[in-house]
């Protein structure tokens, strides 16, 4: 199975003598001081099983499967469970805080996967100005002080809080419909495209398979012919079908490539692919590199 690192390997590489605080709600939350992280260099390209909302200091860069963000001065970031990401750090100095959390201690309100920041690399690194990381920081600094507090609904108050900083920060992007949200027939199809594509995902075992792989096979489920179901995808998003399609498999080959011990054969198959030879050309073609090479030159 695909591994996941958890929030209990988090504290392991934490140099503090402050308890986790405990809360009243299921979920788990914490405010850290970044410079009591200890980060192994490269950070791992890897899944967590949590959030985090990063306030960082300091020039750095952060690699996705197909994007690179360079942070020179301050940034917020945001990261999810599913989007696996490496960190790398370029100057010695860097400080800030992080905010972690797990979806459950937002169970009452908006699932927290909905929000545009934790949806996509381009809207989840916010460069700021020092006014702008002030200001993030006072917020990150309230969050931590409040954790401390006896006050009895403090957990309901650090929700309305991290929400506020998302609010916040998602009102700094472009302007533009970056949520997501459908307002016409063409738009809620892409949505329900894009939607049933990322619920294939992550492969956790070598039994599961991706069902839909072309445009053609989403087309069917979502009751509409291919070639409609192309044109709205292309006028909503600027991309193809088989664009979204290439880019979520090659994300998750990536993965497993990394941080599985299966087969190429194996791997080939619960992404869809019939032959192990097919996959390995659609790999080369997407990445200039082989699985095989991709896997023994990928950071650990």
């Amino acid at each position: 199975m695909a591994a996941f690192l958890s929030v209990e390997n988090l504290y392991k590489n934490i140099h503090t003598d402050q308890p986790a605080p405990v809360l009243a709600v299921t979920g788990h939350f914490d405010v850290l001081k970044l410079e009591d992280l200890h980060i192994p260099q490269p950070h791992p390209y890897n899944r967590r099983d949590y959030y985090k909302i990063s306030l960082v200091t300091g020039h750095s860069f952060i690699h996705y499967a197909r994007q690179t963000f360079e942070i020179r001065e301050s940034a917020l970031v945001f990261t999810n469970p599913m989007l696996p990401y490496q960190w790398e750090r370029k100057s010695e100095e860097q400080r800030g805080y992080v905010c972690v959390f797990t979806e459950a201690f937002f169970n009452q309100f908006l699932p927290i996967k909905q929000y545009p920041v934790f949806q996509q690399p381009a809207y989840a690194v916010l460069p700021l100005t020092s006014d702008e990381a002030d200001r993030f920081e006072s917020l990150f600094l309230q969050l931590k002080a409040e954790l401390q507090s006896d006050y009895a609904y403090k957990d309901d108050f650090v929700r309305t809080q991290v929400l506020n900083l998302i609010h916040l920060a998602q009102k700094m992007q472009p302007a533009g419909n970056p949520t997501g949200v459908a307002t016409n027939a063409t738009e809620r199809l892409a949505t329900l495209f894009t939607d049933l594509l990322d619920r294939q995902f992550p492969i956790e075992n070598n039994d599961q398979r991706l069902s839909l792989h072309t445009a053609a096979s989403f087309a069917e489920p979502l009751g509409v012919h291919v070639n409609y179901l192309n044109r709205a995808v292309k006028e909503v998003t600027n991309k193809t079908t088989s664009q979204w399609i290439a880019e979520k498999i090659i994300l998750e080959a990536r993965y497993l490539l990394t941080h599985t011990s299966w087969t190429i054969t194996d791997i080939a198959w619960s992404l869809g692919f019939e032959e192990a030879n097919h996959f390995s050309a659609f790999f080369k073609k997407h990445t200039q590199q082989t699985p095989n090479q991709f896997r023994k030159l990928a950071p650990v």
